[in-house]
Parts: structure tokens; sequence; C-alpha cells
């Protein structure tokens, strides 16, 4: 099995591509128990420095994304501060730790691009069942 995203610089391939990303860092794999979503933020987060970085630069890959697609400079700035606000929250020793389980920047961005997506791209759209 195979797992390749689009490369281009069409609105459908950032959509699959941002999704994906979204995913990975944010609802990765189930806590058993809890049934509760964990994904590469919260865990790579715990890393005390370094996690804080490398998850900060995912993040700010959605808003550059975005940049590209022509989103307003007032819903980047929007989605600049939530990565922002989950780096700097995330810093927090043992607070962050858990701040990642609950503030998720990364769904909160995607919603506001999927937003945009779906009212200027309407072929793009996915419908879910």
């Amino acid at each position: 099995m195979t797992f390749t995203l689009p490369t281009g610089n069409d609105p459908a391939s950032v959509r699959a591509r941002v999704v994906a990303l979204e995913r990975l860092l944010e609802r990765s794999f189930t806590i058993p128990g809890v049934n509760m979503p964990v994904g590469l933020d919260a865990l790579v987060g715990l890393i005390p420095v370094l996690g804080e970085i490398v998850t900060g630069a995912m993040g700010a890959y959605i808003v550059w994304e975005a940049r590209n697609l022509g989103l307003p400079k007032w819903k980047l700035a929007r989605m600049g501060a939530n990565v922002l606000f989950d780096t700097a929250i995330g810093a927090i020793p043992v607070v962050g730790d858990a701040a990642d389980l609950l503030f998720r920047s990364n769904t909160r961005n995607l919603k506001i691009l999927l937003k945009h997506i779906d009212k200027h791209h309407p072929q793009t759209r996915v419908i879910e069942g």
C-alpha cells in the first residue's frame, strides 16, 4: 500500500496536503479507554524545546499554504496567532503538555482554510459521508 500526496499548487492539492498534515499532527491515533484522538503535536511536544520548534514549524507550513492560496491578511494573522499561542503555551513544561491535548491550533487553522477553499474554489469540495 502506497500513500502519496499531490504536489501541485492547485487548491485540491493544497487541501489534500493540509488535511493530511492536520490529521498527522492532531489525530494520528486514539488513546485507548479515554477515546481521545492524539497526534504528533502532543507527543513531540513532550521533548522540551525541540518539540515545540518542530510542531510550530509544521503549523507554520499550514499558514504558508494558506498564504499561497491567497487568504486575506486578517485570516493569515488569525492562523499565525493560533500557531504562536500553541507554541508559546506548549513551551511551559507541564501545563503546555496538557494544553497541547486541548488547544488544537492546526485543527482551527484547517477549519479557516477549508472554509476559504470551499467558498472560493467549490470544485475542490469533498463530500464526506
